[in-house]
């Protein structure tokens, strides 16, 4: 049970260091320890609101150092919607909204990447709406009935 291979394995291995420096390209941040703290605190944000097999397969798609702040955050008992995702990242950090906003582009676009097209539709199916445009994915909606 196990042993069998999972259904999504990760697209490329990454070592950490290469991981900043491609959030570092992504974020166009000036130094490395600004992309290092980028990850962490989008991963540990990200870790409170991913749960079961989708954020125990995204962590293995992970490198380790990453794989940890994701899976050290216990997760919220309420799932935030991908604004309020937003917000409580912003709050948390003390940084504005769109420095959230910009943060959380940088780091996902490389989790993307390293995820691949099936755990993240996975995670996305899991998570409140919203969230697709911060993985950089289109967010397509089911139409509502008219009132």
């Amino acid at each position: 049970m196990y042993d069998q291979p999972r259904v999504n394995p990760p697209v490329t291995a990454m070592t950490f260091d290469q991981m900043l420096e491609r959030v570092r390209y992504e974020g166009a941040y000036p130094t490395r320890e600004r992309a290092a703290e980028a990850v962490r605190t989008v991963l540990a944000a990200l870790g409170r609101q991913v749960t079961g097999d989708e954020r125990v397969d995204l962590a293995q798609c992970l490198p380790v150092e990453a794989a940890l702040t994701l899976t050290a955050q216990i997760p919220d008992t309420e799932q935030l919607t991908g604004w309020g995702f937003i917000k409580d990242m912003a709050s948390r950090t003390g940084a504005t909204p769109a420095t959230a906003r910009w943060d959380t582009g940088a780091v996902l676009a490389v989790a993307t990447r390293l995820a691949g097209p099936d755990l993240l539709a996975r995670i996305l199916r899991r998570l409140p709406g919203g969230y697709a445009l911060l993985f950089g994915q289109v967010e397509l909606r089911q139409p509502q009935p008219a009132a």
